[in-house]
C-alpha cells in the first residue's frame, strides 16, 4: 500500500471530524452515549489514523498536534455564530484519548519490533 492512501483517509477523517464539530448541535452527528463520547471516538480514530499514515513519526509529535485540534475546535466552538458549546472539558476528554491511543500503539509498535 502506498502511504498517500492512509494519508488521503486520515485528512478525510481530519476534514470530517472539524466539520462535525462546528455544525450546530441538532445537526452534529451524535453516538447518543454523551458528548464526551463523540470526542473520545473522534480522536481515538484520528490518533490511530495518524499513526497509520505516519508509521515513522514520533508518536509525541502526532499527540501534541492532535490535541492542538481539540484545542483549536473548542476556541472554534467558542465563536458565537458558530451556535455550540465550547467545553474545555471536551479538550481534555480529546487529549486523554489521544495520549491512551498513542501510548497503546507505541506499545504495540515494540512487541512487534521485538517479534
Amino acid at each position: 500500500m502506498t502511504p498517500r492512501l492512509p494519508r488521503i483517509i486520515f485528512a478525510v477523517l481530519l476534514v470530517g471530524t472539524f466539520i462535525a464539530a462546528i455544525l450546530p448541535n441538532a445537526e452534529a452527528p451524535d453516538l447518543g452515549d454523551g458528548d464526551k463520547i463523540n470526542h473520545i471516538a473522534a480522536f481515538i480514530t484520528l490518533s490511530l489514523a495518524a499513526a497509520w499514515a505516519w508509521p515513522r513519526a514520533a508518536l509525541w509529535r502526532i499527540a501534541l498536534w492532535l490535541s492542538a485540534l481539540g484545542g483549536l475546535i473548542e476556541i472554534v466552538q467558542a465563536i458565537p455564530f458558530i451556535a455550540r458549546d465550547a467545553e474545555w472539558n471536551d479538550w481534555i476528554a480529546d487529549t486523554v484519548a489521544v495520549v491512551i491511543s498513542l501510548a497503546i500503539v507505541g506499545l504495540l509498535r515494540r512487541l512487534f519490533t521485538r517479534l
